[in-house]
């Protein structure tokens, strides 16, 4: 499931022309980019090389979660009721 995509804060479609000083805007499960297009590259580049073409202003991703209810090593596998009780562990209930 992908995110929303703007140009210059107008939806974008993914044969949106761009030029340079346009800002990206795009709204990712993983979090917000911000992308400002420096230059144009002529072909495909490979993705080191592509990286020189943008500015990244995006903010710093939020805090990972801690993992819950990490198991000993050597108990096996989980239980129906273990999984159970790790699910609403999760969920906060």
């Amino acid at each position: 499931m992908g995110g929303r995509v703007h140009l210059n804060d107008v939806p974008a479609k993914p044969s949106s022309p761009v030029r340079v000083g346009d800002e990206v805007r795009a709204d990712k499960p993983s979090g917000l980019r911000l992308l400002e297009v420096k230059r144009l590259g002529e072909r495909r580049l490979s993705a080191p090389l592509a990286r020189e073409l943008y500015e990244d202003h995006s903010p710093p991703p939020p805090p990972r979660e801690e993992r819950v209810g990490l198991r000993a090593r050597g108990t096996g596998r989980p239980t129906k009721r273990d999984r159970r009780l790790l699910e609403d562990l999760r969920r906060g209930r």
